[in-house]
C-alpha cells in the first residue's frame, strides 16, 4: 500500500517536472533561440533525473510489487519521459523553423498590407 502511494506520488512529480520542462522553452518572450535551447536542455535534464528516480520506485524489488520484473526502460515514468522529450524536441524544432520563416516573410507581409490601405 505504501509502495503504491509512492508510485503515484513519484509519477505525479514526474508529470510536473516534464510539464515544467515542456512549457518553459516556448513561453519566454524576447529570448533568443540559443538561450531557450540551453534552458530547455537544463530543465529537460532535471526532468530526466526525476523520471528515472520515479522509474526506480516503479521497479522496487519487493514481493508485493507486481512490476519488479520489468526492465527499467519499460516502466511508465521512463516511457513518459522518452515520449515527451521526443514531442518537446519536435515542437522546439518546428517553432524554431516557423520563427525564422516569419522573420523572413515579415517585410513582404507588411508591405503588402500597407499597399491595400
Amino acid at each position: 500500500m505504501l509502495l503504491d502511494l509512492a508510485k503515484a506520488l513519484s509519477f505525479f512529480t514526474c508529470i510536473v517536472a516534464v510539464y515544467h520542462a515542456a512549457i518553459h522553452p516556448f513561453f519566454v518572450p524576447g529570448a533568443r533561440w540559443e538561450e531557450r535551447l540551453a534552458l530547455a536542455l537544463m530543465k529537460l535534464a532535471l526532468a530526466a533525473c526525476v523520471c528515472f528516480l520515479s522509474g526506480m520506485v516503479f521497479t522496487w524489488p519487493t514481493r508485493t510489487n507486481p512490476d519488479r520484473s520489468l526492465q527499467f526502460t519499460s516502466t511508465l515514468p521512463v516511457r513518459f519521459f522518452f515520449w515527451s522529450s521526443l514531442g518537446i524536441a519536435g515542437l522546439f524544432l518546428s517553432s524554431w523553423y516557423f520563427s525564422d520563416l516569419v522573420q523572413q516573410a515579415a517585410p513582404f507581409i507588411s508591405s503588402r498590407t500597407l499597399q491595400r490601405f
